[in-house]
C-alpha cells in the first residue's frame, strides 16, 4: 500500500499520545462494559421476577436470559454501522457516539416501570433498550481496540490493544461491587427500588468517560488514510469481498474469550443461587474475587503474546482451560465457599490472559482501511452466537438434563473451537505474509516497514 506519511511528530509527543489513547480506550470500555454487565447480573438476580413473573422461577430466569441475548443479537449491527462510520470518518467520533448511546439506555432501564405497573409493555421497552445497548456495545469494542493499537509505538500493538481489554474486567468488577452493595438490602427493598441503583449510576460514569474520550486525538493510521484518500467507500462490503475467511476464523477465535465470563458470572450466579448452593450476596463476593484476579493477571497475556511465537502462546494460554472450567463447576457444586473461590479464580486465568492478546491478534489480521469493521464483525458475531447464548443454553441444558455436566460439555466445546480457529487465523496470516500481517503496520513513523515478512506472526 502507499507509504505516503502524515506529518511526523517527535518521539516524546507520540509516546504521550499513545499513553493517552490507551487510557482513554480503557476508561471508555470500562463504562460500556459496566453498563452491559450490569444488565447481565440483573437478568440473573431480578429481571425474571419483576419483568417476567412466572410460577416456575427457572422459567422466569430463562425468559430474562433471552432478553439478555437480545443485546447480543444487536451487536453485529452495531459493529457494521459504527465500523462503517469509524472506517470512513474517524475512530474518535464513532466512540463518542457509542458511549452516549450506552449511557442513555442504561440509565433509562433504571427508570423503567415494572410488569406490575404497566404489564407486558415493561418487557417490551426493556427489550428495546437492550437492543440499543447491543448496537452501542457492537460499535464500542472494535473502535477502542483500533484506536489504542493504532496509536501504539512500533511493535507494541498487542500491548496497547490490551488497554481496551482491561475495560472488561474493570467494568464487570465495578458492576459486581455495586450489585454486591445493593444486594445487602432486604428482599422487599431490593426488588422495589434497590435494583435500579446500578443502572442510574451509569449516568455519572458516562460523564467521566466522555470527558476523557473527548480529549484524545484521532489515530495516526486514520489520519493517513484521510490524507492519502484511501478510506474505504463501503468497508462492510469490502470486508465481505476480500476477508470473509478471516472473519469466519476471527469469530471462532473469540468464542471462549467472550463466553467464559457469561458461563462464570451470569449462568453460574443464577445456578448457584437458584439451587441453594449460595445466597446472592455470597456468590457475588466469589465473582468479585475472580474479577480482581482477572484484572491483575489479564495484562500478562498480552506480554506473553508479544514476547514469544503467537501459536505457542495461544496453546500455553488456552489448553489449561480444558481442565480448569470443569473443575470450577465441580468446586462450586460442593457449596463450599473457599473451594468455589479457588475454582472460579483458577478458571479465570487462562481465558482472561488470552483475551488480552486477542485484540491485537484480530486487529493485525485486517488492513487499516477496514480494520474497525473487520474486527467488530468477528468479535460481535462471536458474541451473538456464543456469548449471548451461553447463559440461556446453559440454563436450558440444566433444565432438560438436570445435570451441570451438560453445561460443562458446552463450555469445553467453546474452548476447543477457539483453539482450532485462532491457530487457523495465525496460520493464514503467516501464509499470506500480507502487508498488514504485523502489528508494526500500525505505526506511521518513517521507520515503519512497507510490508511485513511472510513468516511474521508476532507483534
Amino acid at each position: 500500500m502507499s507509504t505516503v506519511q502524515t506529518p511526523s511528530v517527535d518521539a516524546a509527543t507520540r509516546s504521550r499520545m499513545a499513553k493517552k489513547a490507551g487510557f482513554a480506550s480503557f476508561a471508555g470500555t470500562t463504562v460500556e462494559w459496566y453498563d452491559f454487565y450490569a444488565y447481565g447480573t440483573a437478568s440473573a438476580l431480578v429481571f425474571g421476577q419483576i419483568f417476567f413473573p412466572a410460577e416456575d422461577a427457572a422459567v422466569g430466569t430463562l425468559a430474562a436470559f433471552a432478553t439478555f441475548w437480545v443485546g447480543f443479537l444487536a451487536r453485529p449491527l452495531g459493529g457494521v454501522v459504527f465500523g462503517h462510520f469509524g472506517d470512513k470518518f474517524g475512530r474518535k467520533k464513532a466512540l463518542v457516539t457509542t458511549l452516549l448511546m450506552m449511557g442513555v439506555c442504561t440509565t433509562a432501564v433504571g427508570l423503567l416501570p415494572t410488569y406490575q405497573q404497566i404489564g407486558m409493555w415493561a418487557a417490551v421497552i426493556l427489550v428495546f433498550l437492550r437492543l440499543i445497548q447491543g448496537i452501542a456495545m457492537g460499535g464500542e469494542w472494535g473502535g477502542a481496540v483500533v484506536l489504542a493499537a493504532e496509536h501504539a509505538p512500533k511493535g507494541k500493538g498487542i500491548i496497547y490493544g490490551a488497554f481496551a481489554q482491561q475495560g472488561s474486567p474493570m467494568g464487570n468488577l465495578l458492576s459486581t461491587l455495586v450489585w454486591l452493595a445493593v444486594a445487602q438490602l432486604p428482599d422487599e427493598q431490593f426488588l422495589s427500588w434497590g435494583w435500579r441503583i446500578p443502572f442510574l449510576l451509569s449516568a455519572v460514569l458516562v460523564l467521566i468517560g466522555l470527558f476523557i474520550r473527548l480529549s484524545i486525538e484521532e489515530s495516526p493510521a486514520m489520519k493517513q488514510l484521510m490524507v492519502t484518500k484511501t478510506v474505504a467507500k463501503t468497508p462492510f462490503t469490502e470486508v465481505l469481498r476480500k476477508s470473509k475467511g478471516i472473519v469466519v476464523l476471527g469469530i471462532g477465535a473469540c468464542i471462549i474469550a467472550v463466553s467464559a465470563t457469561y458461563f462464570k458470572g451470569t449462568f453460574a450466579l443464577a445456578w448457584a443461587v437458584d439451587s441453594g448452593l449460595f445466597d446472592r450476596t455470597t456468590f457475588l463476593t466469589i465473582i468479585t474475587i475472580s474479577l480482581v484476579v482477572q484484572f491483575c493477571v489479564q495484562p500478562f497475556g498480552a506480554v506473553i503474546a508479544s514476547k514469544m511465537d503467537l501459536r505457542k502462546a495461544v496453546l500455553l494460554l488456552l489448553v489449561p482451560e480444558l481442565l480448569f472450567l470443569p473443575l470450577m463447576f465441580v468446586m462450586i457444586g460442593t457449596g463450599d465457599y473457599l473451594l468455589a473461590v479457588v475454582g472460579m479464580a483458577v478458571a479465570t486465568i487462562p481465558h482472561s490472559m488470552y483475551y488480552a492478546a486477542l485484540a491485537g491478534i484480530l486487529a493485525k489480521s485486517f488492513p487499516p482501511n477496514v480494520r474497525y469493521t473487520g474486527i467488530s464483525l468477528s468479535y460481535q458475531l462471536s458474541s451473538t452466537l456464543f456469548a449471548g447464548t451461553a447463559p440461556m443454553m446453559g440454563q436450558y441444558l440444566l433444565n432438560v438434563s438436570g445435570s451441570i455436566y451438560a453445561v460443562v460439555a458446552l463450555a469445553l466445546v467453546h474452548v476447543g473451537l477457539t483453539i482450532g480457529c485462532v491457530l487457523g487465523l495465525l496460520a493464514r496470516a503467516a501464509n499470506q505474509g500480507s502487508a498488514y500481517g504485523s502489528m508494526d503496520s500500525f505505526s506511521t513513523d518513517e521507520e515503519a516497514p512497507a510490508a511485513a515478512p511472510a513468516a511474521a506472526v508476532r507483534s
